[in-house]
């Protein structure tokens, strides 16, 4: 069974050598074999396979210089560190590598030799077997390209625990170790470059992108990272097509017309030189221009792609490269390269390729052969020749002589993470080299032994690797087999010099700095077309000028959309804003809606037409009120002042000063203090002032209106108690104010609901229910005073004006009946203006209707300002009482005695004659006629519907008023028979009392 398995297996080995002949590898043998996987050529030959006949091997065409190079520079490493005299001293690397066509197939074909290679080492067949050409297992995979090939290789690899370092595939499939156990990689994967394009089109403000991706692992994954990132900053997609070198024409038109009628100007490409090579082809012979191509790594370096006859059409391409590194001494070894060179089987070909003619001893000796290599060649600027047959080489051209991308090593990316990955796997020998026992990464600390290692051993020391490569950068693998590296940006410029396409550096992607921060690009070395400097326009729809913001077109992309303005008390700053940003509370938007302006304040306030109307009006009313109050003072001692109630006057007057005063707490800018003051201030000042009227005209009806005064009545028409009805009537005023100040004080509010732009800064008043208190309780005293003064109308005109005093409380119902409505229907600084008017109206009507008679009588009337005419007027009233219940009590016994019989007769012992006739009245003489009737006595005439009595009252001069007094006092002591006369009496000298 051993001897059969022995046989099977060195049967698969002979058949995968068999498929690579002596030319299709690069061997060199060694202690320890590093395997290696590089794209020679670009693709195979496309074979129709009948199975008539054994299936043979597909050839492979298309000939490629960097890969070429990159094989040159795994060589070189190794070679350098066979040299070297500290890195794995008195070992011998050897190589095995191969040429994966770019393709799976032949990358599979190739990692077949190394696994089957390494099966027989590990079943120990040489003691069945006698190889004398024994080969080493290969203990490491430097490869392969692509992402796609890559991953085909990684699983075949990861069976065996062989590790494979990429120094190409970027894919983030590959950083997935439940599949991918054993792939490590020198090249940052594409989870940062998808991010990192997505941050460009970002940069430029471009939203209406396309995108075409290689239908493979590399393309596939690549593409949809970006979607994600692009879909995190509002970018959208117009198509997304997947593409590859083996597509048929038909599918390569579809996607070229999806292109020329696309609106997107932007392309992003996830995809590989070969892969794109067809698609652009066909957009040259279509001559579309004007689109902005966003290359991946994979391309924005490749030798198919960027050709000057291409270049009219992709000359506005950025795209990423990986950062270059340095190779001291490669140059040289670049250089000498020759076709017969022992190790290198690719080298003959190298050289015919590049030298467009054919070695005699070489695999493709015949005219015939290298015109079929030519043939596939041309457009690729791989040979020079334009013949059907390649002239014969001589083995000694110069190869510095020749443009190839072989020779183009300014800017090794590839090759430097091809060198750093052989160096990776030597570094690891190296530590199982020098591992000390008890401190070594296996079972109990033991170390592997390095002259028996075994590729999983040497994967275990790859995961745990760190060394500083010869940039003095630092080099381990994260947990996921990748190493993190920063992106170059390059912009594809014309070479003035030879026309060719060169790569300018315009700026980097540093994946370690914090978001934000990593993208840095230099505008002024890009050229976009090759020429032009200005950024191209990719967007759906043109850009939204601040104070707009963009509106939702339904059934478009959220790209595509409508510029709308900004709603009042929103704007935006800011070109091409989704939406617009509210004003703070005490801003509003200007006119164009790009910024907000603080709002307008209002209230009412001191500088304004109004405030300063209303002001000048309550110092008027001030001024008018301290006029009175001084007159009242300097003739404080005439009847009339006296007749008046002098103390309450003062009382009266000063409450109407606080009244005016109260008016000016309205105006001004409210402040806490302002607003806790005024509705106090105002309402326990007109309380003051209706107590003092309602206290007085109460007063005066009580002494008018009593029949017979009695102790009561005079006690309470005392001045202290004056005073203390005064004083409760406010103290519940003042009760109302404190509760109310104490449960809800008012405060300055800025009331922003009224109007949108203005500011309106008032008094929040607490309580509306202690100022309908407040209000209603001053109504309430003003009703009993408009009471009492009604009953009073009738009375001595001089004494009590009851009739102003009415007509003052109508005034001040009508302004607080209007009030009310007005003040619930207006805002902002007219609510104070209007309980100003309010206040000053009736104030005002208070002052006018109680005060400007009595001033007027004082200053222009001084001969109505005398005792004789106020007892006159008082008098007579009073007389006119008595006349008319002595003239009902007449007529009541005058019906008495009709209905007994007898005669009719007067009252005895009167003064007042009665005669019971039908003549016509006769009116009370005019004060003119009284004053000239002082020195003879004053006779009254009052009618009445049934008779007329006549009234004799005498006044004598001042010089005679004692013996006036004496003859009165007889006279009526006659008459003290009836109450009536003794209350007439005491009436009558009231007022002077």
């Amino acid at each position: 069974m051993t001897s059969y398995s022995c046989c099977l297996i060195l049967l698969l080995f002979t058949w995968s050598t068999a498929a690579y002949g002596p030319n299709q590898r690069a061997q060199k043998k060694g202690d320890i074999i590093l395997g290696g996987l590089f794209p020679i050529h670009f693709g195979v030959a496309a074979k129709d396979q009948d199975l008539k006949s054994r299936p043979e091997s597909v050839e492979c065409i298309r000939y490629n210089f960097r890969g070429f190079r990159w094989l040159q520079a795994m060589i070189f490493a190794i070679e350098e560190i066979n040299s070297s005299p500290t890195l794995l001293p008195n070992m011998t690397l050897g190589y095995r590598i191969f040429d994966t066509c770019n393709t799976v197939s032949k990358a599979l074909e190739a990692t077949l030799s190394f696994v089957a290679q390494n099966k027989i080492d590990s079943l120990n067949l040489d003691e069945f077997c006698n190889c004398s050409e024994h080969i080493p297992s290969t203990i490491a995979v430097v490869g392969a390209t692509g992402s796609g090939i890559s991953t085909a290789v990684a699983n075949l690899l990861g069976l065996f625990y062989i590790p494979q370092v990429s120094y190409a595939s970027s894919s983030r499939l590959l950083s997935n170790k439940n599949q991918f156990k054993s792939f490590l990689r020198t090249i940052p994967n594409d989870e940062h470059q998808a991010t990192a394009m997505a941050d460009i089109i970002e940069y430029f403000r471009w939203n209406w992108v396309g995108t075409i991706a290689a239908d493979d692992d590399y393309g596939r994954p690549g593409i949809e990272k970006f979607r994600e990132e692009a879909e995190e900053r509002d970018i959208c997609i117009d198509f997304s097509e997947l593409i590859s070198q083996y597509s048929d024409e038909e599918e390569i038109q579809q996607v070229v017309e999806v292109i020329q009628n696309s609106t997107a100007r932007v392309i992003v490409v996830f995809s590989s030189g070969p892969d794109l090579e067809p698609l652009i082809k066909e957009i040259v012979r279509r001559n579309i221009t004007g689109k902005i191509w966003l290359a991946s790594e994979a391309w924005a370096s490749s030798s198919l792609i960027a050709m000057p006859e291409f270049f009219r059409v992709i000359g506005s391409t950025i795209g990423f490269a990986l950062k270059a590194g340095q190779i001291p001494g490669f140059r040289e070894f670049l250089q000498k390269v020759h076709p017969k060179s022992t190790n290198n089987g690719f080298a003959k070909e190298f050289w015919e390729e590049t030298f467009n003619c054919y070695l005699p001893d070489g695999s493709k000796n015949s005219p015939a052969s290298a015109s079929f290599h030519k043939g596939h060649e041309e457009g690729l600027g791989a040979g020079n020749g334009t013949s059907a047959f390649r002239p014969p080489c001589t083995g000694d051209e110069n190869i510095t002589s020749v443009e190839t991308p072989y020779m183009d090593y300014t800017h090794l990316r590839i090759s430097y993470n091809v060198y750093l990955a052989v160096y990776s796997i030597a570094h690891a020998l190296q530590d199982i080299y020098t591992c000390t026992p008890g401190k070594g990464l296996f079972t109990n600390g033991s170390c592997a032994d390095i002259k028996k290692v075994e590729a999983w051993q040497v994967l275990k020391h790859l995961r745990h690797l760190n060394f500083t490569n010869n940039m003095g950068e630092q080099v381990d693998f994260d947990e996921f087999g990748d190493l993190v590296g920063n992106y170059s940006i390059i912009n594809w410029h014309l070479s003035p010099e030879d026309g060719s396409v060169v790569f300018e550096e315009v700026g980097h992607y540093n994946v370690y700095a914090k978001k934000g921060e990593r993208l840095f690009i230099n505008e002024n070395k890009i050229l976009w077309g090759g020429f032009s400097k200005e950024v191209p326009f990719s967007n759906c729809s043109r850009d939204c000028l601040p104070g707009t913001r963009k509106g939702i077109i339904e059934g478009e992309p959220t790209c595509c959309f409508e510029c709308v303005d900004c709603p009042d008390g929103e704007y935006s700053d800011e070109t091409d804003a989704s939406a617009c940003d509210k004003c703070p509370e005490d801003y509003w938007s200007n006119e164009n809606h790009t910024s907000c302006i603080p709002k307008q304040i209002e209230f009412l306030a001191w500088t304004e037409p109004f405030g300063i109307a209303l002001t000048l009006f309550a110092v008027l009313g001030i001024f008018l009120t301290s006029f009175v109050l001084g007159v009242f003072t300097k003739f404080r001692n005439t009847p009339i002042v006296k007749a008046t109630n002098r103390e309450l006057s003062y009382l009266l007057l000063f409450s109407l000063l606080c009244c005016f005063s109260s008016s000016l707490f309205f105006i001004g800018e409210p402040q806490n203090w302002t607003c806790r003051l005024r509705q106090p201030a105002f309402g326990i000042s007109f309380v003051l002032c209706i107590s003092c009227i309602l206290v007085k005209t109460n007063r005066v009806l009580l002494v008018f209106e009593a029949k017979i005064p009695t102790s009561l009545h005079r006690k309470w028409w005392g001045l202290n108690l004056q005073f203390l009805l005064v004083f409760l009537c406010t103290f519940v005023q003042i009760v109302i104010c404190v509760i109310w100040l104490y449960t809800a004080p008012p405060s300055s509010y800025r009331n922003h609901e009224l109007e949108d732009e203005i500011i309106f800064i008032t008094c929040h008043e607490g309580s509306l229910m202690a100022l309908g208190f407040l209000i209603g309780y001053t109504c309430l005293l003003a009703a009993i005073c408009f009471f009492f003064a009604f009953k009073s109308r009738k009375l001595p005109e001089n004494f009590n004006e009851a009739k102003f005093i009415t007509f003052s409380m109508l005034i001040f119902f009508i302004v607080w009946i209007s009030f009310i409505p007005a003040y619930a229907s207006t805002y902002g600084k007219f609510v104070s203006a209007v309980e100003v008017i309010a206040i000053l109206a009736a104030s005002f009507g208070l002052l006018a209707c109680i005060f400007f008679n009595k001033v007027y009588i004082i200053l222009f009337k001084p001969s109505r300002n005398t005792i004789e005419e106020v007892r006159c007027s008082t008098a007579a009233h009073a007389f006119k009482v008595a006349a008319r219940a002595t003239l009902r009590r007449s007529n009541v016994s005058r019906k008495r005695s009709n209905s007994l019989g007898g005669s009719t007769g007067s009252t005895p012992s009167s003064s007042i004659s009665s005669k019971s006739n039908h003549e016509d009245p006769f009116p009370l003489p005019a004060c003119a006629e009284r004053q000239r009737q002082q020195q003879r006595g004053c006779k009254q005439k009052v009618s009445f519907g049934s008779g007329t009595v006549t009234l004799s009252l005498s006044f004598e001069e001042p010089q005679k008023n004692a013996m006036a007094n004496r003859n009165a006092k007889r006279r009526n002591s006659l008459e003290a028979q009836n109450s009536d006369d003794s209350l007439m009496r005491h009436r009558a000298l009231l007022p002077l009392q």
